[in-house]
């Protein structure tokens, strides 16, 4: 009972502590958009850094103009939890004007919270800058606001009991996204045009696609972070990497551009320094007409453009996401779960796993004999029969099998002269509020590329439209997760959402991915059909 009532108390003494710091801002952050906070806003990261770095622009109006539409967006979205605006005031007069970065408002510093949603450890300042904050800083960018997150960071939508639910920018009845949803519909929403997020099985990139937005899943030891904020200290069995977001593609390669410049491996010892060809994967369940239609695109400009692409058959996805999976599960769960206090919400999708994970052995095999041989699904039972408790000795011989997989994967691109694999980066587009209760199974796109640390891309190409989307009548679910993850695809609920792919490349070539997603985005310009961003 006094740990639901601190837990309540603190909910309510964080959202109250944020809305104090909205109403004591001063009235220019209130005002409507003027024509000459749009023509900051329009402009890209390296026009902002030239308008910085010759004097022509002043930190403080980029960072009012973009105040004034984090604000907006907060309005329509939730997308924000800390805001430090009248610090950063400070912060961009003293900000470093001949950075790579110089005067571009990005992510969160020491002395405000970082509490990933647990209300445990809100009111808990962070006491010293992270590795990648101190680099932002002295590249030159101002901290402004931080944006909202699930807690556990492992479901696929932004919600917590401290800061509420992020919704969809481009349609409110939908998620951004997770984990960093608050991140994606910010930058979907043009009040950020550079941001940060933690990918350990797409929480990057499923909320790039799911918003439209950019980004891409780094390799672990090129972005720093040491120092961050985690919910599962010590996993690495499919290790989380910190990764950039952005609004355009443009700011994406000058803001990773700006981040390898600055030297990261100097701020963090953990970082390290160092025909084209495509093909398309599917995993286990399979994309929706909507995202298909997204991929096939992509092909047929890719090829008109000269590209080669070719169908691939990999090793298989479905191992590399049971191995993946019992990674991440491999202490039960207990980790994630050990900070939230009694009564706390937690995503309902994460629960089901958690508690599946936690069953008796015996019970447990009685259900996966059940779904077996009753229900016949072969699938979903040999994901159930690896997802339990581990100690050290069952645990090495699966990272064993997770480096005998990668070795796999790395043969495969050497006999096939592979540059790229191209996929989607979900099934679905943004799916309902609540919709991961049946979809946290279904990050089989993302997390393959976490179990394998490869270079993994997102980037928008189109919407969802309704007449063209529609699921044939015809369709049948191969399996029991494929069929719970279809129940949440309705093309006419999901019309106008925006619909990405994904641009994967091997270990620590983020910037041949780049140059990938690059690729795609120009073949796209030139037969008229390139993305354009959300004008809110």
């Amino acid at each position: 009972m006094l740990s639901y009532l601190a837990h309540r108390k603190a909910c309510v003494a964080k959202q109250a502590e944020r809305k104090d710091r909205i109403d004591e801002l001063p009235a220019r952050y209130k005002e409507p958009i003027k024509p000459a906070d749009d023509s900051i806003l329009s402009q890209s990261v390296e026009s902002l850094v030239n308008g910085v770095q010759f004097g022509k622009l002043d930190p403080t109006e980029i960072l009012t103009a973009y105040s004034k539409q984090a604000l907006r967006a907060q309005c329509r979205t939730n997308c924000l939890t800390e805001i430090m605006i009248l610090s950063a005031e400070t912060w961009a007069k003293e900000c470093n004007k001949k950075g790579p970065l110089a005067g571009v408002p990005t992510v969160a510093v020491s002395g405000w919270d970082s509490s990933i949603g647990y209300s445990a450890w809100a009111g808990k300042p962070m006491q010293k800058d992270c590795a990648l904050v101190r680099l932002l800083r002295d590249a030159g960018a101002v901290p402004y606001v931080k944006t909202n997150i699930p807690i556990t960071l492992m479901s696929g939508e932004a919600w917590n009991d401290v800061f509420g639910r992020t919704t969809n920018p481009h349609k409110s009845t939908h998620t951004s996204g997770g984990s960093s949803g608050g991140e994606a519909a910010l930058l979907a929403f043009g009040g950020s045009r550079i941001g940060v997020g933690t990918d350990v099985a797409g929480s990057v990139r499923l909320p790039a696609h799911w918003s439209g937005v950019y980004s891409i899943k780094a390799s672990v030891g090129r972005f720093p972070k040491t120092g961050n904020t985690t919910g599962i200290p010590g996993q690495e069995g499919v290790p989380p990497v910190y990764s950039p977001m952005a609004r355009t593609l443009g700011d994406l390669v000058t803001f990773w551009r700006a981040v390898i410049s600055m030297k990261p491996w100097e701020y963090d010892y953990s970082v390290s320094h160092q025909v084209i060809g495509w093909a398309t994967i599917i995993s286990v369940i399979a994309p929706s007409p909507a995202c298909k239609r997204a991929l096939q695109t992509v092909v047929e400009v890719l090829r008109k453009n000269g590209q080669e692409v070719v169908d691939l058959n990999p090793p298989s996805p479905y191992e590399g996401f049971q191995i993946a999976s019992q990674l991440l599960i491999a202490d039960g769960g207990r980790t994630a779960v050990k900070h939230i206090r009694s009564g706390e919400s937690n995503d309902t999708g994460v629960v089901r796993a958690l508690q599946m994970a936690s069953l008796s052995r015996w019970i447990k095999r009685l259900y996966i004999w059940y779904v077996r041989y009753i229900k016949r699904d072969e699938i979903y039972a040999g994901i159930l029969d690896g997802f339990h408790e581990r100690n050290v000795y069952d645990y090495w011989p699966l990272v064993a099998r997770r480096e005998d997989y990668r070795r796999r994967w790395f043969e495969m691109f050497q006999e096939e002269k592979l540059d790229y694999v191209l996929t989607v980066p979900h099934s679905l587009p943004a799916v309902p509020h609540n919709g991961m209760r049946d979809g946290v199974k279904s990050f089989g796109y993302t997390l393959l590329f976490n179990l394998l640390d490869y270079s993994a891309g997102v980037l928008p190409v189109t919407h969802v439209d309704a007449l063209k989307d529609e699921l044939p009548r015809s369709f049948k679910p191969r399996n029991s997760m494929e069929k719970s993850v279809y129940k949440m695809y309705d093309a006419k609920a999901m019309d106008g959402l925006p619909i990405g792919v994904q641009v994967v490349g091997k270990r620590l070539e983020e910037e041949k991915v780049l140059r990938g997603m690059e690729i795609v985005e120009y073949c796209l310009g030139t037969k008229g059909i390139a993305y354009k961003p959300l004008n809110a």
